[in-house]
């Protein structure tokens, strides 16, 4: 049987169908799909050019953002199973609020105010990435220590991206961790410490990918610079969150919905 392929439309980045479909596709497990994002598809001319490739790549279903209703129209003529958010929720929420919607593309990820926050926030990650700069470690949202290797960068990153937070990261090193107490840079802001840590094999697996056979990379040294940064979060009352089984996004959540 030919695998499904499912396609993720917008008339903008197409990140917002991507998220809300493969959320949705992750529900069944036994499916096997390839996955197309196909953004930009702002005209019913360019749908007419979509629905062509669609009707190629049969069996295929559709997952879309498309806010203007004529170009959805040509994407329903495809005759693919066609799944559009706007469409499911824009009728019930109009009669729920007593408006009309404007049918805008790129409302969600556009030039807003909030778009440049998180510019300005992935800038200010970047600066004192790894521990640089630690003067300006007053200046951010929230500041991320842990363990070499443990994912403070692209958690912090996203971080920005997504929530417009400026988030520090701040590596514990080996002179941190004999000192027994965190550095005094960062107990001046111990209100913005949160902790991230990860199992002593995991670390251990991602350092080899870097430096493989190293001391640095062993299981025992792994072990030991984790017992000693979660004691060293523990007694500064620092929340930690295990990362070893949890995405970027899921950290990432955590942290900000936690507080």
């Amino acid at each position: 049987m030919q695998k499904l392929t499912v396609f993720f439309v917008s008339d903008h980045t197409g990140v917002t169908a991507e998220a809300i479909g493969h959320s949705l596709l992750s529900q069944f497990q036994a499916l096997d799909y390839q996955a197309l994002t196909v953004p930009f598809i702002d005209t019913p001319a360019k749908a007419e050019a979509l629905a062509a490739r669609v009707r190629a790549a049969m069996p295929a279903m559709l997952i879309s953002t498309l806010t203007d209703p004529a170009t959805r129209a040509k994407l329903h003529a495809c005759e693919a199973p066609m799944f559009d958010v706007f469409e499911a929720f824009s009728e019930p929420l109009a009669a729920t609020l007593g408006m009309a919607p404007t049918a805008s593309p790129g409302q969600t990820h556009g030039m807003s105010n909030s778009y440049h926050g998180r510019i300005d926030a992935v800038n200010f990650a970047l600066a004192v990435d790894d521990g640089l700069n630690p003067d300006r470690l007053g200046e951010a949202d929230l500041i991320l220590v842990g363990v070499s290797r443990a994912g403070k960068t692209p958690v912090s990153l996203y971080l920005a991206l997504q929530y417009g937070k400026k988030a520090a990261n701040y590596p514990l090193t080996p002179d941190d961790l004999g000192a027994h107490t965190l550095p005094p840079v960062l107990l001046a802001q111990r209100a913005k410490l949160r902790g991230l840590t990860l199992s002593a094999e995991r670390l251990s697996q991602i350092r080899n990918e870097r430096l493989p056979g190293s001391r640095y990379a062993s299981l025992e040294n792994c072990r030991g610079e984790i017992q000693a940064a979660e004691s060293m979060l523990a007694a500064s009352g620092v929340p930690v969150i295990d990362s070893t089984h949890r995405s970027v996004e899921e950290i990432a959540a955590l942290i900000v919905h936690a507080g």
